[in-house]
């Protein structure tokens, strides 16, 4: 009893002799701060993650661009938004998940005081200020018009939604200044915290001017002007110049750091999906050599599902071994694809330093080297392949569209958004209508129910500026739109 007494007088000494009582309570275990630097390593994960996942929850998009078909539940495929809540998820991982975490990234950085990295302090800025522009530009393309001015305030849940060419245009500027203030003589994040380019300025500067390039030619028939001055900027600025620049988040061999690809298509233990019946005929119409790197065959066939139809898993190809390995690299940008918008822009008439057939023949050899095909000379002489022969044959007005369009679809492969955006761009290639189809191809996520739920005003208002909130509503840079089954 005596040493029991004595315990308890002890206690209460000891904390009488407290000048904060507070103390007793905080967790000594955890970091009571988070660097910017960790803050922009998990902005980096959220934003690859979600551009690359297959969950169909988060991105449908492979389902959409008729690469992939579901074999049971067909609804994605079928163009529904609604039943899983597909706009709500993508707006919240992309404003909480990443734009919050590199704005908080960037205001720890700029009041950190370390005269060991001060001299990194502006490159690490620049870097988040590049990723702020590509998250918020993936929203403006996808959407239109977005919350921007006045989003993430914690204390306004209420903001107006901001014209998208607006938001556009200054995306376009804060890149400028973005690339402007890169210094490449020095560096910038460490490996841990860059799972990108590991803290490489000048892979980041070809980073943001690719994104330059691709945001340049996104405004091509709203603004020329613009867009051949953005784009021709960005070129001479220096564009990803071979595969070895693709700005890919590196995944590990196990999970949580895996490729959702191999989460979702192999840990799961599910079989959901297989070949899409589109890009098949396309590819065996071409008897294009990429498909064992794409899909695997059935009996020495490739053969695709049909859209919105039930598939069984056995009947059909599946996605190729090298797209579900946990290693596997998730691409937000790629070398392909910039030689595609090259290809692009020399057929607008900008100065790209080469034409259009260049650029053209340059991304479909960038696209064999990537998936380690060879006898790409072969391909490109076919006459629906080579660009001289397939322009004279061409039934679109213009040609170019439909010849850049068919194979940037096979050359952006597993892309996601970036296939999408050519698709809606190009209008090409021409997509199968899904049986019991819910909505015309949409060129675009409709608003999140919770907007309209909780920010029911400013919602109206920007539905009724982009001419309603529709699946196949025309964002303001899809000006030609012509795309029908």
């Amino acid at each position: 009893m005596k040493k029991l007494i004595l315990i308890l007088t002890a206690a209460v000494f000891a904390v009488s002799c407290s000048d904060n009582l507070e103390d007793l309570n905080q967790n000594i275990k955890d970091p009571t701060t988070v660097s910017g630097e960790s803050l922009f390593a998990s902005a980096q994960k959220q934003l690859a993650d979600q551009i690359v996942t297959p969950n169909v929850n988060l991105n449908n998009l492979r389902l959409w661009t008729q690469q992939l078909q579901e074999t049971t539940y067909t609804d994605e495929s079928q163009y529904d938004q609604i039943t899983r809540a597909i706009p709500d998820n993508h707006w919240r991982e992309i404003y909480r998940d990443v734009l919050k975490d590199l704005k908080e990234s960037a205001r720890v950085i700029e009041a950190t005081d370390n005269d060991l990295t001060n001299n990194l302090k502006p490159n690490k800025l620049a870097i988040i200020e590049v990723l702020n522009v590509y998250a918020f530009s993936n929203l403006v393309e996808t959407y239109g018009d977005i919350p921007y001015s006045e989003a993430l305030d914690i204390d306004n849940l209420l903001p107006v939604y901001d014209d998208g060419l607006t938001v556009y245009k200054d995306l376009i500027s804060r890149l400028n200044a973005a690339i402007g203030s890169m210094n490449t003589s020095v560096g910038s994040f460490d490996g841990s915290n860059d799972l990108i380019y590991g803290g490489d300025v000048a892979k980041w500067k070809k980073f943001a001017n690719s994104l330059k390039l691709r945001m340049g030619i996104m405004l091509s028939d709203v603004d020329a002007g613009l867009s051949k001055s953005t784009v021709e900027s960005a070129f001479s600025s220096g564009v990803f110049t071979s595969n070895a620049d693709n700005g890919s988040y590196q995944y590990s061999a196990s999970a949580p750091n895996n490729n959702p690809m191999n989460d979702n298509l192999v840990l799961s233990g599910r079989n959901d999906y297989v070949a899409a019946v589109t890009i098949i005929d396309i590819m065996n119409d071409l008897e294009d050599p990429r498909r064992p790197s794409y899909f695997t065959d059935v009996d020495g066939e490739y053969i695709g599902g049909q859209i919105g139809e039930i598939s069984a898993y056995p009947d059909f190809s599946h996605v190729a071994d090298a797209l579900v390995d946990p290693t596997a690299p998730g691409v937000l940008l790629s070398y392909v694809e910039v030689r595609f918008l090259l290809a692009e822009a020399a057929a607008r008439g900008y100065s790209v330093g080469g034409d259009a057939a260049t650029h053209y023949a340059a991304a479909i050899t960038a696209s064999f080297d990537y998936w380690g095909v060879s006898d790409v000379a072969s391909y490109l002489g076919k006459p629906e392949v080579d660009y001289a022969s397939a322009i004279a044959t061409s039934s679109s007005t213009p040609a170019w569209k439909q010849v850049i369009g068919v194979q940037a679809y096979l050359g952006l492969y597993n892309r996601t958004f970036a296939s999408y955006l050519s698709i809606r761009r190009l209008d090409y290639p021409i997509l199968t209508q899904p049986t019991d189809a819910v909505s015309g191809f949409p060129t675009r996520y409709t608003y999140p129910v919770v907007e309209q739920t909780l920010n029911g005003a400013n919602y109206d208002a920007a539905a009724s500026a982009i001419g309603g909130d529709a699946p196949e509503t025309q964002l303001f840079w899809d000006k030609f739109y012509t795309f029908d089954f």
